[in-house]
């Protein structure tokens, strides 16, 4: 018998390789799949088991942001930040949204929904695809490097991301998750803004950082816009 867990995974994993297909993002080129959530929140977990499963594809950078607007509700996030919340707020106003909810899934800062559905999730990955576009990311020598091409008028933002890859179990003894314990993975830890790319090939030194986190880079629109390009090491 299968449990539903794994039906879940099943599930998701078929959905999202059914829309493959139309994906312009390789692993040299991943889509940035963001995940909003709280562990205070009962709706978070099914959207997060999605956002897991997708990140397992090579050609998905996905990143869970754990905000801290729920930590006065019973339970305080482990995880949580007033940053990722910040971030959060800033994805409203880009998108015109009147406020911020859990969960809610970002894919390359283009398009946004809840993510609880696996086809609901495998749409937004479809629908928020960024295409062939975009400069050369990478690593290199201790740096981020950018390749030239079109920028937008106002610049974009190169960031450093650093998160955990593994599955981080936590057990939740208040709130709405009293008495679960829930696996997290690829929880962000740090997100600096590292430089300004303006169109011209350009380096970014790597600033030092706690160790056992994954790193990635993301090039962005100014002002929680359009991701342009993502990549990992």
């Amino acid at each position: 018998m299968i449990d539903r867990p794994t039906l879940r995974a099943m599930v998701v994993a078929l959905s999202l390789g059914a829309s493959s297909a139309s994906f312009a993002a390789d692993a040299r080129h991943p889509t940035v799949v963001e995940l909003f959530q709280s562990q205070g929140c009962s709706s978070c977990p099914p959207a997060a088991a999605n956002v897991r499963a997708a990140g397992d594809r090579p050609d998905v950078l996905a990143l869970a942001f754990e905000v801290d607007y729920w930590d006065r509700l019973g339970w305080k996030d482990t995880f949580s930040s007033p940053a990722w919340t910040a971030r959060q707020h800033a994805y409203a106003h880009a998108m015109g949204r009147d406020g911020v909810y859990t969960p809610q899934v970002v894919v390359n800062g283009r398009i946004e929904g809840d993510g609880l559905a696996p086809g609901a999730l495998a749409a937004l990955m479809d629908r928020g695809d960024r295409g062939a576009s975009g400069p050369e990311l990478g690593f290199a020598s201790g740096a981020v490097t950018v390749g030239a091409g079109p920028a937008p008028a106002d610049g974009a933002d190169v960031w450093l991301v650093r998160y955990d890859p593994r599955v981080v179990e936590v057990a939740v003894r208040r709130g709405e998750n009293a008495g679960r314990t829930l696996p997290h993975k690829d929880v962000v830890r740090e997100m600096l803004l590292i430089g300004r790319w303006d169109g011209r090939a350009a380096s970014f030194p790597l600033p030092a950082g706690p160790p056992g986190l994954a790193e990635a880079a993301i090039v962005q629109e100014a002002g929680a816009g359009p991701i342009l390009a993502a990549a990992r090491r």
